[in-house]
């Protein structure tokens, strides 16, 4: 495996900014997503690592080697589109024996053998290894094609929303399945999504997009604990983050415009008065919805609570953030 390193990348489309001199080093043996709405820049850096597309400014290096003027094949990266890119008159084991054909691996039949099998069975596809691709649902297709990429050994494993088209459980097994597999293998991966939750569960490192620049990189936990400024810290955290006038409770710090508590952030039971105006029972929590100030507020409290529309609840911040008048985080 090998680390990726992008120095002041910028890419343009006619006069939109994909990406804007983003620098970001994707360690060795690490699993990094990059996080943030469509248009942030997402695809458009897997673009810049696997080769497809070309930067107009900065440099790419993947193991410690400049890939200017390198086909995607001379990269040794494996890419996971969203859309399933199959090849439909294959079966499915021929579609995951496919990349360890190539005469540049020069695979011999009993190790592809083995590695179909090894990886039908953690994608739970084995049962349809003599399927057409075309006879498969949009769920079988897309774990066809993560398994595609996994039987190989590349530098880096590049994946781009490769859950997104699947079901809410097998989507949740994946993620688990993914996350071993990375850490199991020791692979380098590189990988898009808009789900936080994907990024909280199995990132080591995340790096936060918006409009084509690079606005923090770190651990989730250091992104979620310490955002650099609103928008990163509504990145992360669901519920998400709450943001209010920052002198909605008094005390704010000179240059703050806004103040951001995160759900489990609000103290219940001192402070000030609050309405509650909904109760959401999830099971293992209950989230509160509630009206301070004529703001609207969500935090979370004892699943058993007894709390019910219309009552009153006192409540307070605790640890908050605060945020200047363009979103940066106020000391």
């Amino acid at each position: 495996m090998a680390d990726v390193t992008l120095t002041n990348v910028s890419k343009s489309f006619g006069d939109q900014t994909a990406l804007d001199a983003v620098t970001m080093t994707v360690p060795d043996g690490s699993f990094v997503v990059l996080l943030g709405p469509t248009g942030a820049g997402k695809t458009t850096t897997l673009r810049m690592v696997s080769g497809l597309d070309r930067p107009d400014a900065g440099s790419v290096f993947i193991g410690g080697r400049d890939m200017a003027g390198l086909t995607p094949a001379q990269r040794d990266v494996a890419m996971v589109f969203q859309q399933y890119s199959l090849y439909p008159h294959l079966t499915v084991r021929q579609n995951l024996e496919f990349p360890l054909k190539s005469p540049i691996l020069k695979t011999p039949q009993q190790v592809i053998n083995q590695k179909v099998g090894e990886v039908a069975e953690v994608l739970q596809i084995s049962h349809k290894l003599d399927n057409k691709a075309t006879a498969l649902s949009g769920g079988e297709m897309q774990r066809v094609s993560i398994g595609r990429a996994l039987v190989r050994k590349p530098s880096v494993y590049l994946m781009d929303e490769p859950l997104s088209s699947l079901d809410a459980k097998l989507r949740s097994d994946l993620r688990i399945e993914l996350k071993g597999i990375q850490a199991n293998s020791g692979a380098t991966m590189l990988y898009v999504t808009h789900d936080q939750i994907e990024a909280m569960t199995m990132a080591t490192h995340v790096g936060v997009l918006d409009h084509g620049k690079l606005v923090q990189f770190g651990t989730p936990r250091e992104i979620y604990e310490n955002p650099v400024s609103v928008y990163a810290a509504s990145r992360l955290g669901q519920p998400r983050i709450n943001v209010l006038p920052a002198d909605v409770f008094g005390g704010a710090p000179q240059g703050a415009a806004s103040i951001g508590l995160r759900p489990e952030h609000i103290v219940q039971g001192d402070g000030e008065d609050s309405i509650v105006t909904r109760v959401e029972r999830l099971g293992d929590q209950t989230r509160l919805h509630l009206a301070f100030k004529n703001h609207a507020l969500i935090t979370v409290t004892d699943p058993h609570t007894k709390l019910s529309e219309g009552d009153i609840v006192k409540i307070r911040p605790d640890t908050p953030y605060y945020f200047d008048a363009n979103g940066a985080r106020v000391a």
